[in-house]
């Protein structure tokens, strides 16, 4: 499991989840195959702001679980969705 705050907050967050291609959407662990979650939107979803806060959800966290899939693909992967993110220079 890899947990990270992603540079830009929520539109950030959705535009790198949205961006993934490799990674399935779910909320779930444990599988073989590579997973992405963006809590804020998912299994936090239910939360106001103040309490996704309160539980330590901040609205830029995300989730990988990391599968069995080549770490070169992997790695090509979340590369091409974070490229997603970065405002243009």
């Amino acid at each position: 499991m890899v947990v990270f705050d992603i540079e830009g907050g929520r539109k950030a967050a959705e535009r790198f989840i949205n961006g993934l291609r490799l990674f399935c959407h779910l909320a779930n662990v444990g599988d073989i195959k590579s997973l992405a979650i963006y809590p804020a939107s998912t299994t936090h979803s239910q939360l106001d702001d103040e309490s996704l806060q309160a539980c330590g959800i901040h609205p830029e966290l995300i989730r990988l679980s990391i599968g069995i899939e080549h770490i070169e693909d992997i790695l090509s992967d979340i590369s091409q969705a974070l490229e997603r993110v970065r405002p243009p220079l």
